[in-house]
């Protein structure tokens, strides 16, 4: 069998599909802030990247890949809490986006699929 990469995998539970897509998405709005800022561009270029990197590892079932995506699902939160004091100092709807990808990479199925197919 050839080996592919892919950056989205319909075999994959139903969490771990939209959470690669969230990651996604996540990267996109980093990307587009980063560009809307006078300081700390660099700042939402890493982020841009290890979103997007998490995804792709995801995605194609790597293990690292899934633990760069849980630390890019808490990374928000953290840096939040680090800068502003607040790690849901952000508007509702992003914070409930933040939420959300936490609980789906973190979702028992999420969880034990990882850990079975996982390389």
């Amino acid at each position: 069998m050839v080996n592919r990469r892919r950056f989205f995998n319909p075999a994959q539970p139903q969490t771990l599909q939209i959470a690669v897509f969230l990651l996604y998405l996540n990267a996109v709005f980093f990307l587009i802030a980063a560009f809307q800022v006078d300081r700390g561009a660099w700042i939402y270029f890493m982020l841009t990247a290890g979103g997007l990197f998490a995804g792709f590892g995801i995605a194609n079932e790597k293990k690292w890949g899934y633990g760069l995506g849980i630390a890019m699902a808490f990374l928000p939160f953290a840096l939040r809490f680090w800068f502003v004091g607040n790690p849901f100092g952000a508007s509702l709807l992003n914070t409930m986006f933040e939420i959300a990808l936490v609980a789906l990479l973190l979702h028992p199925q999420s969880r034990d699929y990882q850990r079975i197919w996982f390389k």
